[in-house]
């Protein structure tokens, strides 16, 4: 998939802090604000979602209007909420975009909801590989079989790749 940027605009303070709130809200912290803060933000309008730079890094996204990281700010954050852990076997696999499986989850957040978008971690070093969607709860995610997240964003995809 290729990403087409229609428009870019700097981000007025006042959503700045509703972005940054909403993201606190999601992640239970306030390293967020620290985090971003005296951040210059940019709004990227494509075609499949919104994009967020932060000092010109692709750090958020907006798949469903709401902000949530990329995995370049996954990997700038270290969230320690919404994250799913995969073994070493199932890292090669999504970072090429696959969904990811049940068998190769070590561990997951239990207050992730089927919906919610999580970041996948490698179990290793925690480093962010992709950002998905849930289809079961989190406490549902391991086990024998079948798929549980479906791939939204990985690494060396078009948004890694959009600046």
């Amino acid at each position: 998939m290729e990403i087409h940027i229609r428009s870019r605009h700097h981000i007025r303070s006042n959503n700045v802090k509703k972005i940054l709130k909403e993201l606190e809200k999601i992640f239970g912290t306030s390293d967020i604000d620290a985090k971003f803060k005296g951040k210059r933000f940019e709004l990227l309008k494509t075609g499949p979602y919104d994009i967020i730079l932060v000092d010109g890094e692709p750090l958020l996204f907006m798949p469903d209007g709401e902000p949530f990281l990329t995995v370049k700010g996954a990997l700038s954050i270290k969230p320690e909420r919404r994250v799913v852990v995969v073994d070493a076997g199932a890292t090669r696999f999504v970072v090429n975009g696959a969904d990811v499986m049940r068998p190769g989850i070590v561990q997951a957040d239990p207050d992730i909801e089927a919906g919610n978008l999580v970041i996948v971690v490698e179990e290793l070093h925690k480093k962010a590989l992709a950002i998905g969607r849930a289809l079961v709860p989190g406490d549902d995610m391991m086990g024998r079989s079948g798929k549980v997240v479906k791939s939204v964003h990985y690494v060396g995809d078009a948004l890694w790749k959009i600046i």
